[in-house]
């Protein structure tokens, strides 16, 4: 059973709903597209797009670089599960975490089946569709159908375990006090401002000063402070790749492992492979959980290493197929 500290916004509701609009009018993001969509219905298609493409990458990212390419080429669900695992790989190239876009793909084929090439509006039958968790239902019922949801990501969670001076919420707990702080009489406003408040006030080191709740809060006095850095925990990874070339095509190979599904690569080769090759470069690449530091090793004679690319496939320097932005950075090295 949870046990909930005196000092909670239970006790007023009222006041804490007020206290989030309020903020939300004056400093949420109101100008992000998705959020001045109809809630009918209509647009619930590029509202699930947004929150897919959100997952775990900025907004400056996916506003300024992919989310209006992506809804131009495949302007509905029909046109997306028509289209090819190359043909979305390629419009998704760069945004990273390419399960989503293969969840994605592999939803929009389902819907276009079973629901007529619309997406479904009950949280079971949303729920039940690939790469669609619990918070994506929700937002998509809310932002999308203009339904009453509660949901929590990361930086909600974040912010209720905090207000209630729990570190770690089990889920069960987390989705009965999402749902029971939720303002029924504006859902919309109510979660876009959560979403707007965990993501640039109850961030991993809070802005407390800044927070308009703060007075509701449990853990106000014993937060970090803002000068301190959160700790890096990825896994440090060496890559050791071949740059092959011959007659303006390049030596690649199509991934089939988690961390590039899809995507195509420069082929990977062992320490002990590059005895006989030259490093033309190195980099650092950060990619999920790992920080990579990378080496891009090249033979004098494209024939000495044919024997280290049996798998690889030679494609055209000006028709590549979607790489990866490891491979992008490697190719920096191509020698003019």
């Amino acid at each position: 059973m949870l046990t909930i500290k005196p000092i909670a916004p239970l006790e007023n509701l009222k006041a804490f709903h007020n206290a989030i609009a309020l903020w939300y009018a004056n400093y949420g993001r109101k100008h992000l597209p998705w959020r001045n969509f109809a809630r009918d219905g209509s647009k619930a298609y590029e509202v699930y797009i947004s929150e897919i493409m959100l997952q775990q990458t900025q907004v400056a990212r996916v506003l300024d670089m992919y989310y209006f390419p992506f809804l131009e080429r495949f302007k509905d669900l029909n046109s997306l599960a028509q289209a090819s695992q190359e043909e979305v790989l390629l419009m998704w190239q760069g945004l990273g975490f390419y399960s989503r876009a293969h969840k994605l793909h592999s939803t929009a084929k389902i819907c276009a089946e079973v629901y007529s090439g619309y997406l479904p509006s009950t949280y079971d039958t949303l729920l039940a569709l690939p790469g669609i968790g619990t918070y994506t239902a929700g937002a998509v019922l809310c932002f999308g159908f203009g339904k009453l949801a509660w949901f929590a990501d990361s930086n909600i969670k974040r912010l209720i375990s905090r207000i209630f001076g729990h570190t770690h919420l089990k889920e069960r707990d987390l989705g009965a006090l999402t749902k029971a702080l939720l303002n029924r009489e504006d859902s919309f406003t109510y979660n876009q401002a959560l979403i707007d408040l965990g993501a640039l006030i109850c961030t991993p080191v809070p802005k407390c000063t800044f927070c308009p709740i703060k007075e509701f809060c449990v853990s106000k006095d014993t937060l970090p402070e803002p000068h301190k850095k959160a700790q890096n925990k990825r896994e440090k990874r060496i890559l050791h790749l071949l740059l092959l070339i011959q007659n303006e095509t390049i030596a690649l190979i199509k991934s089939s492992d988690n961390l590039y599904k899809g995507l195509y690569n420069l082929p990977y080769i062992k320490p002990e492979q590059t005895t006989s090759l030259q490093c033309i470069g190195t980099f650092k690449h950060a990619y999920t959980k790992y920080n990579i530091t990378a080496y891009v090793w090249c033979p004098k004679h494209y024939k000495q290493a044919l024997h280290l690319i049996e798998s690889a496939r030679f494609y055209a320097l000006d028709m590549l197929p979607p790489i990866s932005n490891l491979t992008k950075k490697a190719l920096c090295h191509i020698r003019v």
